[in-house]
């Protein structure tokens, strides 16, 4: 069954808060400073957003895995 975007977004943000709630954990054991702990929590989602975009857009530019036309014009099945 296919997923529909809206739980690939769904998804893909509820990973980015529970990601960045583990790093704000280790960020804090190792350091006891809560408001280091938060700024680094805070540059952890910023950052990887951003790479997380080119990394998207990158992929995008790849043919590996992808279902396209057959050069009759008739499109492929990933089956």
């Amino acid at each position: 069954m296919a997923e529909t975007s809206a739980r690939s977004l769904t998804k893909a943000i509820s990973w980015r808060i529970f990601a960045t709630i583990a790093t704000v954990i280790i960020v804090y054991v190792f350091t006891g400073e809560l408001i280091l702990s938060l700024g680094v929590g805070l540059a952890d989602i910023l950052i990887k957003l951003v790479l997380y975009y080119f990394h998207e857009r990158i992929w995008n530019c790849v043919k590996f895995g992808r279902v396209g036309e057959k050069s009759d014009g008739q499109k492929r099945t990933p089956y």
